[in-house]
Formats: structure tokens, C-alpha cells, sequence
């Protein structure tokens, strides 16, 4: 799993001399019986690192611990505030300023770091350059390509798309999968007051029996094809 942790050197830095650096970021917490706690983590890091590989921008290790409170009542799940996953994301900005990379784009994995956007927007009104990827088009966009089945709302966690990317990369680490893990919450209008267990006693909201190793691909091949126009947005800030 080496795209977890970025293997270039000092000297690999200096030769490429990229003016944009990608910081993923993930989460530790449940995703069902069939997935890693990791596997926001994992998600964001395989997108960085298959940016990297065809992109110009510096990869930087990931953030594994966010902001994952509506998963409480799970066993595993450990969470920050958002205040301290906001200056995290700061300070990393501030020490790429000094390091002469004014460019900073946030590889988001897991949905419920609701506090990014706002980082994001506040360091763009003070001057600074900062992007979050993927964005919600971006990943409409995926699943068009992929030919998944189920919408975004219905997929929200360990379920059709997370379980696929992870099949892809990582096949070893997908439990066995059945119909009995699937779960339908359509209407999880009070989540933020209750949390996830209200809606779901396996974790999963969505429908994991329906993943696939080539859908998994689909996606992340457009993923890294939708980058393109944001590369050329920042490039010219």
C-alpha cells in the first residue's frame, strides 16, 4: 500500500518543482463489516497518488483522523474537532507558503468533513490558492462513467462506489459481500442531530453488493481525467 505514504525524496521535490501540492484527506471509521476503518483514507491517498503519477503536484502524506462523529456509535471510529482538522489544514498551507508551493488542493475521502469547504473559501478570500477535489460534479461525473447504479444521495457510506474503488486497488482487503449488507435510507433528514445510527444497524448506507472491481477503475480514471481542468484553474491563479 505504498500509495498511502509518498516515497519521493528531497531531491525528486527540487527536479520537478511543482507549484501545486496535494494533501489527502481521510478518516478512521466504520464502514460496515466488509470494510476497513481506513478506508476514507485509503480512497483519498489512491486518488493523490494517481494524480501524481499523471499530474505535474506534489503529493504529501494523509491526514487518517477527521471529523467523524455521526459515526459514534460504532465500535473503532475515532474522530477530531473540526477546529483542530481546520488548523491542521492551515498550518500545512502556512508551511508550503514558506516552502514556495503557493498552491494547495485538498484530496477530500471522506463527506463528512462538512468543515473543509469553508477553509477552503476563507483561505481563497484572503489571497491564498486552495482547491477541494473532488468536487460533488466530480464525482457525479464518475459514476456516470462507471455506470453505477445508484445515485449519490442512496450511496452514501461503504456502499456501491467506496466498496468498487476498494476492490480495484485493494481486493484483499473487501469482506464477502451479500445482499444482506445492503441498506436503503432515503430520508436521513436528521442525521446531523442523531447521527448514522438511526438510519442503518450495519453501518452501511447503500448498496455494496453491487461493487465491481471494473467500476472501481471507471472511476478513478475519470476522477483523474476531471482533475485536468482544476490543474489549469490553479495554474493560473
Amino acid at each position: 500500500m505504498k500509495e498511502l505514504l509518498p516515497t519521493t525524496t528531497t531531491f525528486d521535490v527540487q527536479n520537478r518543482r511543482s507549484g501545486i501540492a496535494l494533501l489527502p484527506v481521510g478518516s478512521f471509521e466504520q464502514h460496515g463489516r466488509h470494510l476497513p476503518l481506513a478506508t476514507d483514507t485509503i480512497v483519498a491517498c489512491l486518488i493523490a497518488d494517481q494524480l501524481a503519477r499523471s499530474y505535474p503536484v506534489l503529493q504529501l502524506p494523509p491526514i487518517t483522523i477527521s471529523c467523524s462523529h455521526e459515526h459514534n456509535a460504532w465500535a473503532g471510529t475515532v474522530s477530531i474537532s473540526s477546529e483542530t482538522l481546520s488548523r491542521i489544514v492551515r498550518d500545512v498551507r502556512h508551511s508550503l507558503d514558506r516552502a514556495g508551493v503557493p498552491a494547495l488542493v485538498l484530496v477530500n475521502g471522506h463527506g463528512g468533513n462538512y468543515t473543509l469547504s469553508n477553509v477552503v473559501q476563507e483561505a481563497n478570500a484572503n489571497g491564498h490558492c486552495m482547491a477541494l477535489f473532488p468536487a460533488r460534479e466530480d464525482w457525479q461525473d464518475a459514476r456516470k462513467a462507471a455506470n453505477l447504479v445508484t445515485s449519490s444521495y442512496e450511496d452514501m457510506h461503504a456502499g456501491e462506489l467506496e466498496t468498487s474503488l476498494l476492490l480495484h486497488a485493494y481486493p484483499d482487503l473487501v469482506g464477502p459481500l451479500t445482499s444482506a449488507d445492503d441498506t436503503v435510507a432515503e430520508d436521513r433528514r436528521h442525521m446531523l442531530t442523531t447521527g448514522l445510527a438511526r438510519y442503518t444497524a450495519t453501518g452501511v448506507v447503500g448498496r455494496p453488493s453491487l461493487a465491481a472491481a471494473n467500476k472501481g477503475k471507471a472511476v478513478l480514471e475519470s476522477l483523474t481525467d476531471s482533475f485536468s481542468a482544476l490543474l489549469a484553474l490553479l495554474s493560473t491563479s
